[in-house]
């Protein structure tokens, strides 16, 4: 890789090997999420090592529809930052000093209004424990820390959209995993039965990992529309963010493994 131009401007993400390089150019076409919104989303960047947060800061602040509002170096500073700025996003790195990733995403989003904040946790594998561990703290995004940068774009443009970015068949592993330790079985409680079909519908599609935009170009209605199922959804069940309401939907049965079928 050549040397930087300039030793003063901070390097890109790529190149400090935790998220690989894409080029200027494609972000924009990462997510047609970026022209659905009347303004920029706020983001705060949470990681321990300051090179890091400037290669995410420089990705981020290349795009027209995300503004950086503030960074923290670990997870005390973060809950504080966070209550001060409220913002529409927070993407953490699991291994932040003091609170951790998975602490510091209980603290933040106990202390906000449900469905009004996203969290986008920066994991080191995609296993098990760690995908189970931020799913219980309440992380509506997960990615590992070696993902394509236009992949953390997106999961911040869906996250913000009140979307999920959880791989269905990484929950449906946890899932199982839970059953097999006891835990109690997917049956229909009776909240199940208040649904209406369309509600059902919507579920399958949130498990299968779809934006409430794609929700709305599957079943071709208004994006609001779909926000309002997802909602209702989640209101009648009493799940607690859309990452619970996909968990719930694998435990229940309304989803099963896999991606759903494009017609």
């Amino acid at each position: 890789m050549p040397p930087w131009p300039d030793p003063a401007t901070p390097p890109p993400l790529g190149a400090v090997g935790r998220l690989h390089l894409v080029e200027p150019a494609e972000f924009m076409a990462a997510d047609d999420l970026a022209a659905r919104r009347a303004a920029p989303i706020s983001a705060v960047i949470a990681d321990g090592q300051r090179l890091i947060r400037a290669g995410l800061r420089r990705l981020f602040e290349d795009q027209r529809d995300i503004a950086v509002t503030g960074e923290a170096a670990s997870g005390d500073e973060l809950v504080a930052l966070v209550r001060r700025l409220r913002p529409d996003v927070v993407v953490i790195d699991v291994a932040l000093p003091g609170l951790d990733g998975f602490e510091a995403t209980r603290r933040i989003l106990a202390e906000s209004p449900s469905g009004s904040m996203g969290v986008v946790l920066l994991v080191d594998s995609a296993g098990d424990e760690s995908m189970l561990a931020a799913l219980e703290a309440g992380a509506t995004g997960v990615l590992v820390k070696d993902s394509e940068e236009l992949e953390l774009l997106r999961a911040v443009r869906v996250v913000a959209d009140g979307g999920a970015v959880l791989d269905p068949d990484v929950t449906r592993r946890l899932i199982a995993r839970c059953l097999s330790q006891g835990a109690s079985p997917g049956r229909a409680p009776a909240e199940l039965s208040e649904l209406t079909p369309r509600e059902r519908e919507v579920m399958g599609l949130v498990a299968a990992g779809l934006s409430n935009a794609e929700i709305a170009e599957r079943l071709v209605v208004t994006p609001a529309t779909a926000k309002t199922h997802v909602s209702r959804a989640r209101r009648k069940l009493g799940a607690r963010d859309r990452a619970q309401l996909v968990v719930y939907a694998f435990a229940s049965g309304l989803a099963t493994a896999g991606p759903v079928a494009a017609e």
